[in-house]
């Protein structure tokens, strides 16, 4: 592992099911993730996704990389922009990519990743730490 080293890019598509089972498991019931109407009537454009399933997605890119999730030791994010999930089969797709950005002195690598919707990023600075 070297720092530049790239991930593979990874894709992925968020659905309005998904939302629904998400907010099951996460028991996160806010009606801007599944209500349309209620979301339009807060001042959003359509229903958004969670932002902890967005972040737990784009992890993927991570764990996927590495092969063994027990290697990942952190993992942050601030949240800056939504993920607006239609009412339609094909959902929203994210975009991660990500890269190798230092190694620590303590024997770990911090991953920097970027992660988009619609070409603009939806999450600010996210990190990930990694036992190589």
């Amino acid at each position: 592992m070297n720092v530049g080293d790239e991930l593979p890019p990874l894709q992925v598509r968020l659905t309005r099911d998904q939302l629904v089972r998400y907010a099951g498991a996460s028991l996160d019931f806010n009606p801007i993730h599944w209500n349309e109407r209620f979301a339009t009537g807060v001042g959003l454009p359509d229903v958004i996704a969670h932002g902890m399933l967005t972040m737990a997605l784009s992890g993927r890119i991570v764990t996927d990389w590495l092969g063994d999730p027990a290697r990942l030791v952190d993992f942050s994010a601030r949240f800056t922009r939504p993920v607006v999930v239609p009412d339609h089969d094909e959902g929203a797709l994210v975009e991660v990519t990500g890269k190798v950005g230092a190694l620590t002195d303590d024997g770990l690598a911090r991953v920097d990743l970027v992660v988009k919707f619609e070409g603009r990023t939806v999450l600010g600075k996210p990190q990930a730490l990694v036992r190589p």
